[in-house]
């Protein structure tokens, strides 16, 4: 992919100026390629985003620009920096910049005065989350601590896979098939109405395949997994059988 040297940055293609396609895609901004912002900007991308990634490192910069929409080398902070590669037209914005305070600060109030209306930011600290709250991020996310808040919760509940917060108290749970639930269908275990959750998909991990209108008559087996959203201590309930 050819490479562009303009006003101390430098660019993997040309930055688009149009706006995302109404209903189909949108246009995130990803700044810091570290880990975090880079699995970001790819799993964007892959699902049909328009993917701009900025990050000062010239070596993290080459290595997504084949898996994005543009990829340059630019100091964030400044608001005309991300003007110039189209993120005064973003929907969305990333700052995945933890470990400088300071620099997360810049470059979320940067997104903001260019109008971005969804900024997403990583943060170390939950003094980092308060600054950035108050300036108005539309959410802050602390990676270390809500992956040690899932493994405590899988490891305390071994029939847990998978879990997704929702909301307080409130989420979805990829759990294995308890025991006594199988060779059973889902009309017969009555899950709403016994447990007051509600199941919306069966993986067969043996097959590979997720049904997400789960037949109500299919006999459940050792190979298949329950998505199930309720409250947690019904989903709890759930996993012990």
């Amino acid at each position: 992919m050819k490479r562009f040297l303009a006003a101390g940055m430098r660019l993997f293609g040309k930055p688009s100026r149009e706006g995302p396609s109404p209903g189909v895609t949108k246009r995130f901004v990803v700044v810091g390629l570290g880990l975090f912002g880079s699995e970001a900007a790819r799993a964007l991308y892959a699902s049909g985003h328009e993917v701009v990634a900025v990050d000062t490192d010239p070596e993290l910069v080459d290595e997504i620009g084949p898996f994005v929409t543009h990829a340059a080398v630019a100091d964030a902070r400044e608001a005309k920096s991300l003007e110039a590669l189209g993120g005064g037209g973003a929907d969305v914005g990333i700052v995945s910049i933890g470990t400088d305070v300071g620099a997360s600060v810049l470059i979320a109030l940067a997104l903001r005065d260019l109008g971005v209306r969804e900024i997403y930011a990583k943060v170390t600290s939950l003094e980092h989350a308060r600054i950035l709250e108050k300036l108005g991020v539309t959410e802050t996310v602390f990676p270390e601590k809500e992956s040690a808040l899932r493994l405590a919760e899988r490891l305390s509940a071994p029939g847990i896979l998978n879990v997704i917060p929702l909301a307080p108290g409130f989420g979805l749970r990829e759990i294995a098939i308890p025991e006594n639930f199988r060779g059973k269908t889902l009309r017969e275990l009555e899950l709403p109405r016994q447990y007051r959750v509600q199941v919306v998909a069966v993986r067969d991990f043996l097959a590979g395949t997720i049904n997400h209108l789960p037949d109500p008559d299919a006999v459940l087996k050792d190979s298949d997994t329950l998505i199930v959203v309720g409250e947690e201590s019904q989903l709890d309930a759930l996993a012990r059988g």
